[in-house]
């Protein structure tokens, strides 16, 4: 037995000790228990947008505020590289057709970069991603893996079918978008390659 607990014995057979025949008795004066709360989710901080994303950012929204597509088109067209399907259709053609089954490409594309980003390193830049979970790897976007909160959302942005096809090991299906640190402006997508070589 160690000497706390020979001490905590020894007080409290001196408190039973106590009587009311006027005997000493001991008072014991305890901090009270903690609180019991639920763990606290520590949240990943997001790096800030670097100003040439901004810059990219403040263009498109530029556009959106127009409501042009046609506007969308040419700076989507000034960006050497970007990519807006896998079919190799036109920008113009594929955001024509998109619009034409209720698809609106500039509400949408709105709607991405009103939402949270994330990060992924590729090379020695980095790519700043909406929505966030497009930037998790296929692993780290399992539903089961998720906040609460966080798996609603995922829901609402790719549905049952896009859950599916998440915990099949595909990585994220939904629509997303983004821009490299120097300003590039990389893609616009609303499907995967795969989608593409399927339909084919």
């Amino acid at each position: 037995m160690n000497k706390a607990t020979l001490g905590l014995i020894s007080i409290v057979l001196l408190a039973a000790c106590g009587g009311r025949d006027g005997s000493p008795t001991v008072r014991l004066e305890v901090e009270a228990a903690p609180a019991v709360t639920a763990p606290v989710e520590v949240e990943a901080v997001t790096p800030a947008l670097p100003e040439t994303v901004e810059a990219k950012i403040s263009a498109i929204r530029d556009v959106l505020a127009r409501d042009s597509l046609s506007r969308l088109v040419r700076l989507a067209d000034a960006e050497e590289s970007f990519v807006s399907n896998f079919a190799g259709e036109s920008h113009r053609v594929h955001w024509d057709l998109l619009r034409r089954t209720g698809f609106d490409p500039l509400a949408k594309l709105g709607g991405l970069l009103d939402g949270p980003y994330g990060t992924r390193q590729v090379g020695d830049q980095t790519w700043y991603i909406w929505p966030d979970f497009a930037a998790l790897e296929a692993d780290e976007l399992l539903p089961e893996k998720l906040t609460f909160t966080d798996r609603a959302r995922l829901r609402d942005l790719v549905g049952e079918p896009g859950l599916e096809r998440i915990r099949a090991g595909e990585d994220y299906p939904g629509v997303r978008t983004a821009i490299a640190g120097d300003g590039d402006w990389l893609y616009f997508v609303h499907e995967t390659q795969q989608d593409t070589e399927e339909a084919e």
